[in-house]
């Protein structure tokens, strides 16, 4: 999207509430005012020229804007002289009254007007007083905007706060409003992470966003992939229309002042002792009256910031290299007068004078590592621990670099400083800290299991103490129940302390006590995959002073993979959402990209699969972004699906494409074949797709994945295979936790029986669940099945059932669903054998695909044929495209064989 091509206006998303008020309020054309308050920035003349574009839009109204300034302030009647005709005589106001009244309203005395006045706080007193006799009569409509905490006159005040003003206040965006304006701006999906930037460095306001946007477009650091909007790392590159905007702001700060907001901008929070030794307490006043910094709570003592963090930004891009250097060294003397007692001190000193000389005492770096790696700053951890020369190393130094190289995704550095980080350990407890390092590095962010696997195992080789072994062997459990074997890996974490106050490493165990939830729920025990999970997070709750590696609600991800598999949808939703909103800010990238996945599969499970594949989408770019490969192969898996079922095949092939590119993690086995099958299905070869399906439901059967192997004969289930699966399903139905399993398993059955009354019972039980996709599918079989019969009563009742559920699926396309008119007549085996012929498959190629004679192929296409009105193939192929029929329906009971054990 060529960033010269698009406008800069913004729609005025987040405003259509006011604009509603407003619509109904002009259209009863009454004598009052339409005013707009708020800060800079908040939309206000947007919003106002709206009112005025709705208005003119009604006809017979013409309109006139009006720019109050301080310039024109000072003449009387400046700021509206176009309304006032020429060789009026100013010196009396009821003649300028008279005369402006009857120019306005035209020679038959009937013309409207909307007068529009930007700024009105800044309006002469004499013009304001026009405007309100104007307005009285009737003879104006005003429509103004007023920047909110403004000084105005009295003239003005009974204009702008009178009783026949209709008043707006605007704030900022919030969040959700940032996000929704960018999506209309940019014309699709944004990123989380990228709505959160931009609002973090807009601070909500409108104009500074507009801004920032234009000015990533320009740069290329905001691109989308086709799928989402998402901004490259580093910083937000701005325009030369936000520099001068914020710049005229600084501006008006008092000189005095200049390196208090230059400080701020290197160091805040400054506390308000030490800037008021840099320049009086009535200058800083000045600061905080005008908006330029604001005074916070920092613990015990106030603390100033900048008001806007744009405004650090500009200050830091003019500051000259000499100044900030004196700047810095200043405050590193200041701060350390004072003591350092302050717990943060340690680390701000240490970056401060690396930032001021380039160097620091290697004690001092040590320690302000550890205290930025307490409070997750890993990009402070690997600036902090790159300053130490390679010869003056030691092993926490390395493990300290390591681990925070591993954060920031750099995963192929963070192997080499770990590896180091082992060879220098003396202890067997250094050895383990820096061999769990390593194996978490390459496990769960690398997506290397195998070579993580061979490090644990040379760490076993190595140690020989009791505690120490036991540490390694959970760790191995903890790999192997995620990674493909959770039956194994359960077994391996038996010894796993129920509270983390019993582990000598709180990190091992917060890791170890997440993958414990997961191998749970693989095997199908959710409902103790959830209570554990629960607790888990309570624990590690306790203990994240303590903790240094994954956030506390990461705890939560296997949960939300456990609710979802148990039939809970709504409450897995729900705590992957939980998950993506405190790891919005933080540095946590692991927790983060893969609630965005568990999010996708949640939907994919409830059937939206546009707001599946969105998540998916998010999923990925989120962890290409970070360079976190462990989430890669499952997000693309599941984007390939969620685009076949809506319909987008390229997009489905390229997901698929990409997920090759890269190692599965295995902790739902199988599910990375839906999206091949479900493309096979698309294009017409359900018997391929069920085969495909097949062999990934034994693939999770091997590794004991059983909500896999059931999600995946669902899906053979739902493309004709139903008594080819119902006896696995029922008996699986047994083995999991939950109502979701049982509710597939009367899915199938009611399928395979073909009996409307029992696929109408499973659809309700289905939209119980929240699966509103399978409710949706099942009922319109059951319409399907009662109008072939002429039960045209029930089969409207299952019709309007079945609309129901799919509304709740935008997009979505399956064979189920399919109901093309002229192909109702055909079986659903004469429909697959048309589908495969229409596509140019010799009848001898689809008779060994469905394990039929070529005889019977020959007479289920003939009576196609008959049936269609059609005596070839190519008029076959148009008649099935003439009733949108890209899915082919599900084969019937009675064409099904049974192959699936």
């Amino acid at each position: 999207m060529a960033s010269e091509k698009r406008d800069r206006g913004w729609p005025l998303v987040g405003r259509e509430g006011e604009l509603e008020a407003f619509g109904r309020v002009w259209a009863e054309w009454q004598d009052r005012a339409v005013v707009v308050f708020g800060a800079a920035g908040v939309g206000k003349s947007r919003l106002a020229e709206e009112f005025l574009r709705r208005a003119v839009a009604d006809g017979g109204v013409r309109c006139a804007r009006v720019t109050a300034s301080s310039a024109a302030a000072k003449v009387p009647l400046g700021a509206v002289a176009q309304l006032v005709p020429a060789g009026t005589d100013l010196s009396d106001p009821v003649n300028v009254f008279a005369a402006v009244t009857s120019a306005m309203r035209g020679p038959k005395g009937n013309q409207r007007w909307a007068v529009l006045v930007d700024d009105l706080h800044l309006l002469d007193g004499a013009s304001a007083v026009l405007l309100q006799q104007l307005t009285g009569a009737g003879v104006v409509r005003l429509i103004a905007t007023v920047r909110s905490g403004e000084p105005v006159s009295d003239a003005v005040e009974a204009l702008a706060w009178g009783n026949g003003v209709h008043r707006v206040d605007l704030d900022a965006f919030d969040p959700w409003e940032t996000e929704w304006l960018l999506r209309a701006g940019l014309g699709g999906s944004v990123g989380q992470r990228t709505v959160h930037r931009l609002f973090e460095a807009s601070g909500g306001n409108a104009l500074y966003l507009s801004e920032l946007v234009h000015g990533a477009l320009e740069a290329g650091t905001l691109v989308s992939d086709g799928e989402i909007w998402e901004l490259r790392e580093g910083a937000l590159p701005g325009t030369p229309r936000l520099s001068e905007l914020i710049a005229r702001r600084l501006d008006s700060a008092p000189d005095a002042t200049r390196d208090v907001l230059r400080l701020l901008a290197l160091c805040e929070p400054v506390s308000l002792a030490d800037a008021e030794s840099m320049c009086g307490l009535q200058d800083l006043a000045v600061l905080e009256e005008s908006g330029l910094v604001q005074v916070v709570r920092d613990r015990r003592r106030s603390a100033l910031v900048l008001a806007h963090p744009l405004y650090g930004e500009t200050l830091r891009a003019s500051l000259p290299e000499l100044r900030r250097r004196a700047l810095l060294l200043e405050h590193v003397e200041r701060v350390s007068a004072h003591g350092s007692g302050r717990r943060d001190d340690t680390m701000h000193l240490a970056l401060w004078q690396l930032a001021a000389t380039g160097t620091a005492d290697l004690a001092l770096l040590v320690r302000a590592a550890i205290l930025a790696r307490h409070v997750h700053d890993y990009p402070q951890v690997a600036q902090l621990m790159e300053a130490i020369p390679q010869g003056e190393r030691s092993q926490v130094s390395c493990l300290l670099h390591g681990e925070a190289l591993t954060q920031l995704g750099r995963w192929e550095p963070a192997d080499s400083m770990l590896a180091e980080a082992e060879d220098r350990a003396e202890a067997e407890p250094e050895q383990v800290a820096a061999s769990l390092a390593r194996t978490w590095n390459l496990f769960w962010f690398a997506a290397r299991t195998e070579p993580a696997l061979r490090v644990n195992e040379a760490a076993l080789r190595r140690v020989t103490g009791t505690e120490t072994r036991r540490m390694l062997t959970i760790n191995e459990g903890a790999i192997r129940a995620v990674s493909g074997q959770p039956a194994r890996g359960l077994e391996l974490l038996r010894d796993l302390e129920d509270n983390p106050e019993q582990a000598p490493n709180p990190d091992a165990w917060a890791l170890a006590a997440m993958c414990r939830t997961g191998g749970l729920a693989y095997l199908g025990r959710t409902d103790e995959a959830i209570a554990w999970g629960m607790h888990a997070y309570a624990c590690h709750l306790r203990i994240q002073e303590q903790q240094i590696g994954s956030a506390p609600v990461g705890q939560l991800n296997p949960v939300s993979f456990s609710l979802a598999d148990a039939g809970r949808l709504a409450e897995a939703r729900q705590t992957a959402e939980r998950v993506l909103a405190e790891t919005m800010s933080s540095a946590h990238i692991a927790s983060r990209a893969w609630a965005m996945h568990f999010l996708g599969r949640v939907e994919w499970l409830a059937g939206d699969v546009a707001a599946a594949r969105r998540w998916h989408a998010e999923a990925v770019a989120e962890a290409r972004a970070r360079n976190h490969i462990t989430p890669l192969f499952d997000a693309w898996a599941g984007l390939a699906a969620a685009a076949v079922v809506l319909g987008d095949l390229g997009a489905a092939q390229e997901a698929l494409a990409e997920m090759s590119a890269y190692p599965p993690m295995g902790h739902s086995a199988g599910e990375e074949d839906l999206g091949q099958a479900w493309l096979c299905a698309a294009q017409g070869d359900l018997a391929r797709a069920r085969h495909i399906l097949i062999g990934a439901a034994d693939k999770a059967r091997t590794t004991g994945h059983v909500p896999s192997e059931m999600l995946l004969l669902t899906d053979v289930a739902r493309l004709g295979g139903a008594q080819e699966v119902t006896g696995r399903l029922e008996e699986l139905a047994h083995q999991c936790d939950g109502g979701f399993a049982p509710a597939r398993a009367h899915l199938a059955a009611a399928l395979a029986a073909d009996d409307p009354e029992r696929l109408l019972t499973a659809s309700q039980e289905l939209h119980a669940l929240g699966a509103h996709l399978l409710a949706a599918e099942v009922a319109t079989t059951a319409a399907a099945t009662w109008q072939r019969t002429g039960d045209t009563r029930r089969a409207t009742a299952a019709t309007l059932h079945a609309q129901a559920e799919a509304a709740r699926c935008p997009g979505a396309r399956t064979p189920l669903l399919a109901a093309p008119q002229a192909t109702a007549r055909l079986t659903r085996r004469e429909r697959e054998i048309a589908h495969l012929a229409a596509s140019g498959t010799p009848s001898k190629t689809i008779a060994a695909t469905l394990h039929l004679s070529n005889r019977t192929v020959d007479n289920h296409l003939q009576h196609a044929y008959a049936k269609l009105g059609v005596s070839t193939r190519q008029q076959l192929s148009h008649a099935l495209r003439h009733n949108d029929t890209r899915w082919p329906a599900a084969s019937s009971p009675a064409d099904q064989h049974h192959g699936y054990r």
